[in-house]
Protein backbone atom coordinates (compact mmCIF):
# COMPACT_ATOMS: atom_id res chain seq x y z
CA UNK A 1 0.00 0.00 0.00
CA UNK A 2 1.35 3.65 -0.80
CA UNK A 3 1.94 6.00 1.57
CA UNK A 4 0.37 9.25 2.57
CA UNK A 5 2.47 12.50 0.26
CA UNK A 6 2.06 15.41 2.56
CA UNK A 7 1.82 18.49 1.00
CA UNK A 8 2.27 21.52 3.66
CA UNK A 9 0.80 22.74 6.93
CA UNK A 10 -2.26 24.35 6.66
CA UNK A 11 -2.64 25.91 9.73
CA UNK A 12 -1.15 25.90 13.49
CA UNK A 13 -3.22 26.50 16.48
CA UNK A 14 -2.26 28.04 19.96
CA UNK A 15 -3.81 27.45 22.92
CA UNK A 16 -3.26 30.84 25.19
CA UNK A 17 -3.86 32.78 28.39
CA UNK A 18 -5.36 35.92 26.89
CA UNK A 19 -6.49 36.02 22.87
CA UNK A 20 -6.78 39.60 22.83
CA UNK A 21 -2.98 40.32 24.09
CA UNK A 22 -1.19 37.17 21.49
CA UNK A 23 -3.40 38.62 19.03
CA UNK A 24 -1.60 41.96 19.46
CA UNK A 25 1.55 40.53 20.08
CA UNK A 26 1.52 38.68 16.75
CA UNK A 27 0.40 41.80 14.66
CA UNK A 28 2.50 44.33 16.01
CA UNK A 29 5.95 42.34 16.29
CA UNK A 30 5.28 39.57 13.85
CA UNK A 31 3.10 41.72 11.33
CA UNK A 32 0.40 39.04 11.18
CA UNK A 33 -3.28 40.17 10.03
CA UNK A 34 -5.94 39.48 13.00
CA UNK A 35 -9.42 37.56 11.20
CA UNK A 36 -12.36 37.20 13.64
CA UNK A 37 -14.46 33.73 12.05
CA UNK A 38 -17.13 31.53 12.51
CA UNK A 39 -18.59 34.39 15.13
CA UNK A 40 -15.99 35.04 17.75
CA UNK A 41 -12.83 33.03 16.71
CA UNK A 42 -9.58 34.80 16.00
CA UNK A 43 -7.39 33.35 13.54
CA UNK A 44 -3.98 35.24 12.49
CA UNK A 45 -2.13 35.56 9.10
CA UNK A 46 0.79 35.86 7.21
CA UNK A 47 1.64 34.86 3.49
CA UNK A 48 -0.53 31.25 2.97
CA UNK A 49 -0.66 30.00 6.70
CA UNK A 50 -3.13 30.69 9.25
CA UNK A 51 -2.39 30.08 13.04
CA UNK A 52 -6.10 30.15 15.32
CA UNK A 53 -5.97 31.35 19.06
CA UNK A 54 -7.64 29.29 21.47
CA UNK A 55 -8.81 30.66 24.80
CA UNK A 56 -7.15 28.81 27.93
CA UNK A 57 -9.48 26.57 28.41
CA UNK A 58 -10.42 26.16 24.93
CA UNK A 59 -14.29 26.83 24.12
CA UNK A 60 -14.38 24.07 21.37
CA UNK A 61 -14.24 20.25 21.63
CA UNK A 62 -11.99 19.28 19.20
CA UNK A 63 -8.57 20.14 20.78
CA UNK A 64 -5.57 18.53 21.63
CA UNK A 65 -5.86 16.02 24.30
CA UNK A 66 -3.82 18.27 26.93
CA UNK A 67 -4.97 21.59 25.11
CA UNK A 68 -2.84 24.28 27.18
CA UNK A 69 -0.35 27.56 26.68
CA UNK A 70 2.50 25.72 24.82
CA UNK A 71 1.15 22.62 23.38
CA UNK A 72 -0.63 22.57 19.19
CA UNK A 73 -2.67 21.30 17.22
CA UNK A 74 -1.22 20.23 13.74
CA UNK A 75 -3.12 20.49 10.06
CA UNK A 76 -1.39 18.75 7.36
CA UNK A 77 -2.63 19.38 3.67
CA UNK A 78 -2.08 16.42 2.40
CA UNK A 79 -1.88 15.71 -2.00
CA UNK A 80 -2.89 12.09 -1.50
CA UNK A 81 -7.06 12.07 -1.60
CA UNK A 82 -8.91 11.62 1.94
CA UNK A 83 -10.27 8.46 0.84
CA UNK A 84 -6.80 7.26 0.30
CA UNK A 85 -5.65 9.03 3.72
CA UNK A 86 -8.34 7.06 5.70
CA UNK A 87 -7.55 3.79 4.47
CA UNK A 88 -3.71 3.99 5.10
CA UNK A 89 -4.61 5.48 8.50
CA UNK A 90 -7.01 2.15 8.88
CA UNK A 91 -4.45 0.09 7.42
CA UNK A 92 -1.65 1.59 9.90
CA UNK A 93 -4.71 0.97 12.24
CA UNK A 94 -4.48 4.91 13.86
CA UNK A 95 -7.78 5.08 15.36
CA UNK A 96 -9.72 7.99 13.50
CA UNK A 97 -11.06 9.97 16.03
CA UNK A 98 -13.09 12.22 14.05
CA UNK A 99 -14.29 13.12 10.18
CA UNK A 100 -13.85 13.51 7.04
CA UNK A 101 -16.27 16.83 7.56
CA UNK A 102 -15.86 20.45 6.09
CA UNK A 103 -13.42 22.65 8.11
CA UNK A 104 -12.12 26.19 7.62
CA UNK A 105 -8.66 25.96 6.18
CA UNK A 106 -5.95 29.03 5.47
CA UNK A 107 -7.27 28.93 2.01
CA UNK A 108 -10.78 28.10 2.43
CA UNK A 109 -12.77 24.99 2.71
CA UNK A 110 -11.08 21.80 3.52
CA UNK A 111 -12.25 18.26 4.25
CA UNK A 112 -10.77 16.97 7.25
CA UNK A 113 -10.04 13.98 9.08
CA UNK A 114 -8.62 13.70 12.76
CA UNK A 115 -6.55 11.30 14.52
CA UNK A 116 -3.49 11.53 17.75
CA UNK A 117 -0.09 11.19 17.56
CA UNK A 118 1.57 8.82 20.28
CA UNK A 119 1.86 12.30 22.93
CA UNK A 120 -2.28 12.89 21.95
CA UNK A 121 -1.74 16.36 20.15
CA UNK A 122 -3.96 16.17 17.19
CA UNK A 123 -3.05 15.66 13.56
CA UNK A 124 -5.42 16.87 11.22
CA UNK A 125 -5.23 15.74 7.27
CA UNK A 126 -7.24 17.72 4.98
CA UNK A 127 -8.08 17.96 1.11
CA UNK A 128 -8.82 21.37 -0.04
CA UNK A 129 -12.47 21.19 -1.92
CA UNK A 130 -12.81 22.64 -5.31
Amino acid sequence: MAGITLDRFDHVVLTVQDVAASSRFYETVLGMQKQVFEGSRVSLHFGQQKINLHPNPPTIANVAKEARPGTADLCFIAQTPLTDVIAHLKACEVEIIQGPQERVGALGTINSVYFRDPDGNLIEVSNYLS
